[in-house]
């Protein structure tokens, strides 16, 4: 390595096929930050003046290729959308430069291929992509709210096709190494040991790069693009509203005006995403980012690393827990009272494998990894023992302390309860410092937040053990305090509970939701009621009112007592069927109450407002962190104690007064307001 390769190292071998390998010193992963496109362009330069036989391009670290742009850079440039906007045309110049040289070029990919790093990779005449589970190769950009500006939307239409493309850049979806070859976004998806040799044959050989067939082509023609993108808007609708995520707007309205014209792509790319970093949206959607970002950290460093499972409790919960970590790659033992109990979570653990996994020989190899265990032979040999049965402290009482006699030095005693303090469960341990929760969301599988919940007696070693199991399993691990709810179900439940206040005041259901929706919830409280389990909910909300003080709605007891417990049963709010479900229509002229809103969101920032007075976690951060990925709150508004900020905290403490006036303490602002007040 010279002194001015700093970021990139380059080999050259005896038939002159050069090799630039980045490796970002000091960091996980290869970014592509303003040094590293720098340097870079000292490579194309002198590649221009003395072109080897060709080049290849790829990552000298094990974690991937590379993760994109270097987001901490845009935060500085989003202050000024002309620097940004120099960025953006710079940096396509330079990818312009580098698909004009006279050599063949590839990229070659192992892991991650993200962003900025997929633009790159497609200014290469080969892409190749190392055919593995963790090659995932895509432009996720509308996730942050602005998209692919380095020359993605120009080139990948020419690469796939326009609807594929499309389809890739909206959505954000990223793909494994073997669909981005039926795709045609790779040349080859091969094996990691022929990678490099694979890329030597392609530059040298320099076979035909594939292009899209005719009728992939045909969305692009100039008289079908306004069609196409009526279609495409529509399709957006479903999931996003304009107001709240105007990117995937603004990338159908560029492709419309310039697709098939390289320079006005590239021109309209700079100018869209350019303004776009200036929104709230993309303002809001890098600080959950970078809120994510802060989550996975909790998990590094220590040496704790579990190689068994053992999950008591085949329910839902239970079942869902095991299959994730068996997924995972953990040999996993599923406890419960008989092979009947346990046969249903082995047959959705399979479905799960084979949507994951695709391959039956990877399916096959999860299947094997996950072994029913009536007796609870597992818990001697596992590193982590799992409780996951129902809601019940004595039933827990019972199952813990026949289980701690059990346990293997060192391993993890954790319990995934909803809403019981640890306190009340470490009772019966005879060392009640090493019960630890680790409190999952439904559905297991897409919910990426564990709550890491500590008693007063959980010793730090085993927090920081159970917050490193849960990155191991790529989940996002939120330490919280024991206290009852927790953060997550503790902030929803009064959301949940005044929606069905309002429902129960003749409020149509589909209104309640469609009122959250407007807010930018993913789903209305009625409806999330209903997924969760109407039996769930009033458990939760019963022991939350003990301990705080609250009410429960009648209603909420009438449905439960009727059997009508929401898409488990088929019926709850509304009518569920084959998972699918089934909503009355709206009608605008029944009664619909002008603070409803209010009471639905005020309700959820109140208790958020209370748990960051009581230290149930840490910082506000963290609490936006956990009831974003916890819930799903609004992502664009950056969090409730952010978006608590953004619209004024006196305008919000004015309005629970308003509410408290009209309905009582149950809207009375809490002490804590007066704090964030004094901080703004």
């Amino acid at each position: 390595m010279t002194e001015t390769e700093k970021f990139w190292r380059t080999e050259r071998d005896a038939d002159g096929v050069e090799s630039w390998i980045l490796d970002v010193p000091g960091a996980r992963a290869n970014v592509l930050s303003k040094a590293v496109l720098t340097e870079l362009e000292q490579l194309v330069a002198a590649a221009e003046a003395a072109p080897p036989k060709g080049i290849i391009i790829r990552s000298g670290k094990e974690t991937g290729f590379i993760a994109g742009a270097d987001v901490n850079e845009f935060l500085v440039m989003n202050a000024s959308i002309d620097v940004v906007h120099e960025h953006i045309r710079w940096t396509q110049a330079l990818f312009d430069r580098l698909e004009r040289l006279r050599c063949k070029t590839v990229a070659a990919i192992d892991g991650f291929c993200l962003g900025g790093g997929l633009e790159l990779s497609l200014a290469c005449d080969y892409r190749e992509a190392v055919d593995e589970p963790h090659t995932r190769i895509g432009l996720p950009e509308v996730r942050l709210g602005i998209h692919p500006g380095y020359g993605g939307a120009a080139r990948l239409p020419g690469r796939v096709g326009h609807l594929a493309a499309m389809d890739m850049m909206l959505s954000g979806r990223a793909l494994s190494a073997r669909a981005a070859k039926r795709l045609g976004l790779v040349d080859q998806a091969v094996p990691l040991r022929q990678l490099v040799r694979t890329a030597k044959a392609l530059v040298l050989e320099k076979p035909r790069s594939r292009e899209p067939v005719w009728w992939q082509r045909l969305a692009g023609n100039a008289v079908l693009r306004p069609i196409v993108a009526m279609a495409l808007r529509k399709t957006v609708a479903k999931k996003a509203r304009k107001d709240h995520y105007p990117a995937p707007y603004a990338l159908i309205d560029l492709w419309q005006r310039s697709a098939g014209n390289h320079a006005r792509m590239l021109a309209g790319e700079a100018d869209s995403v350019s303004r776009l970093l200036a929104g709230d949206t993309s303002k809001n959607l890098l600080r959950v980012f970078f809120l994510q970002e802060r989550l996975k950290g909790l998990g590094r460093g220590g040496s704790f690393k579990a190689d068994h499972v053992h999950v008591v409790g085949a329910g839902v919960m239970g079942g869902d827990i095991a299959a994730w970590c068996a997924l995972r790659g953990l040999t996993v033992t599923l406890q419960d009272q008989s092979p009947e109990r346990i046969a249903p979570a082995i047959g959705r653990a399979r479905a799960l494998f084979q949507k994951k996994l695709k391959l039956p020989r990877l399916v096959q190899a999860a299947m094997d990894r996950l072994i029913p265990d009536v007796k609870g032979i597992g818990v001697a040999r596992a590193d982590v023992v799992i409780e996951a049965i129902f809601e019940n402290l004595e039933a827990k009482h019972a199952l813990l302390k026949a289980i701690e006699p059990r346990l293997k030095d060192g391993a993890l005693l954790a319990t995934n309860t909803s809403s019981i303090p640890l306190e009340n469960l470490a009772e019966v341990l005879d060392d009640p410092k090493r019960l630890v929760g680790l409190h999952f969301f439904n559905p297991v599988a897409q919910m990426q937040l564990v709550e890491i919940v500590r008693s007063r007696f959980t010793s730090e070693e085993v927090v920081a053990d159970a917050t490193r199991f849960a990155r191991q399993i790529d989940r996002l691990p939120l330490p919280v305090k024991s206290s009852p709810g927790f953060l997550v179900n503790r902030i929803l439940m009064p959301y949940l509970i005044e929606a069905v206040r309002l429902e129960g005041e003749g409020v149509q259901a589909e209104a309640i939701d469609g009122a959250a929706l407007e807010f930018g919830m993913p789903m209305g409280p009625i409806e999330l009621a209903d997924v969760v389990g109407l039996d769930v909910c009033l458990s939760v909300a019963e022991i939350l009112a003990k301990a705080l003080g609250t009410e429960v709605p009648e209603r909420l007891r009438s449905m439960v007592a009727a059997g009508n417990l929401g898409r488990k049963s088929g019926r709850g709010f509304y009518q569920h069927r084959k998972g699918q479900v089934i909503k009355g229509k709206y009608d605008k002229g029944l009664f619909v109450p002008a603070d409803l809103t209010d009471r639905l969101m005020l309700s959820m920032l109140n208790e958020a407002v209370a748990c960051l007075r009581e230290g149930v976690v840490e910082d506000a951060d963290l609490l936006d962190a956990g009831i974003i990925f916890g819930t799903g709150f609004a992502p664009f508004r950056g969090g409730p104690l952010h978006y608590a900020g953004d619209a004024g905290i006196s305008t919000l403490r004015k309005g629970l007064d308003v509410l408290s006036g009209n309905y009582g303490d149950r809207f009375r602002p809490d002490q804590g307001w007066s704090s964030l007040e004094g901080e703004a």
